[in-house]
């Protein structure tokens, strides 16, 4: 058996150019997320401040398959279509994350897949007591992962 793990989890839509996430050891390396709907690949509508809490509800259902949290991410990468709206972006990001986020960068880009304003990417570092990751997507599929 390979020891990088690759997850795709239900609920989540995605396009078929990559999985959700990559498990290697401890490490959890998640793709870049859109806001878009639970399920679909349309995004949220509410602008940049929606789209931004919704990557990060879809980047929370992903770590919590791969049996982490958002306290176990490391690294988040934003890309943003127009810095203009970092501020908002900002406020939207620390209102999950908290007063104690995780080390970030923000680059801008002139567009992003399905004309979204922001994505996100993160890495994040298992907890040692974590059930491996086909057990987290068994539990989710059964709609008790939280």
């Amino acid at each position: 058996m390979s020891a990088i793990r690759k997850i795709n989890v239900p609920g989540v839509d995605r396009l078929p150019a990559f999985c959700h996430a990559t498990v290697a050891g401890n490490q959890v390396f998640v793709s870049g997320m859109l806001g878009a709907r639970e399920g679909t690949l349309e995004l949220v509508p509410g602008g940049i401040a929606a789209q931004t809490t919704e990557a990060l509800r879809n980047i929370q259902v992903i770590l919590a398959a791969c049996g982490c949290e958002l306290s176990d991410v490391a690294k988040v990468n934003v890309y943003l279509t127009d810095m203009a709206s970092f501020g908002e972006m900002n406020e939207a990001y620390l209102a999950v994350f908290g007063a104690d986020p995780p080390a970030r960068i923000t680059v801008g880009c002139s567009g992003l897949a399905l004309g979204a304003a922001v994505e996100m990417d993160c890495v994040a570092f298992r907890p040692a007591s974590a059930p491996p990751p086909d057990i987290s997507l068994r539990k989710l599929a059964l709609g008790s992962a939280y």
